[in-house]
């Protein structure tokens, strides 16, 4: 069954290319496991990429696009467990395969879980001018990969 393309308001545009890198994560965190490289070396990337992009990603969300729809929503619950939840497994630096494959998995749920679910709810609910300050008070976090290790390869 192929799915019609998400339309997305320009105000959740930039969040929407941001998840795009955490997929592309995801994607290299099979590759890596699938082809049998050292879990370290997956680690290694894993663990730049949370610091240096995931971390400020969760941020942003809590302190500018939930607010939208208050913390008490459903989705919005739902949403601050899986980014606490996303932040334990980061943290774990025990059985490293385990752990990489529940990273991938819970990461790609959780953000087919925003893009499908929590911001069809927003731009559905929100006003315009909510979503003009979103536009305003959200600054895209500009991605560059880190090729130091490019196991994905």
């Amino acid at each position: 069954m192929k799915r019609k393309p998400l339309k997305r308001t320009q105000a959740l545009q930039p969040l929407s290319r941001e998840h795009h890198q955490g997929l592309l994560l995801c994607w290299k965190i099979r590759k890596g496991l699938g082809t049998g490289v050292d879990p370290c070396r997956i680690k290694a990337y894993v663990d730049w990429f949370y610091e240096n992009y995931l971390f400020t990603h969760f941020h942003q969300e809590e302190q500018f696009v939930f607010p939208l729809l208050g913390n008490e929503h459903e989705l919005v619950r739902k949403a601050l467990t899986e980014h606490r939840r996303l932040n334990r497994l980061f943290s774990q630096k025990e059985d490293l395969t385990r752990n990489l494959s529940r990273i991938e998995e819970e990461l790609e749920q959780h953000i087919r879980f925003e893009e499908r679910v929590l911001f069809e709810e927003i731009q559905r609910t929100v006003s315009t001018e909510q979503l003009q300050s979103l536009e305003l008070n959200h600054q895209e976090t500009g991605f560059q990969e880190n090729n130091s290790d490019p196991f994905w390869l």
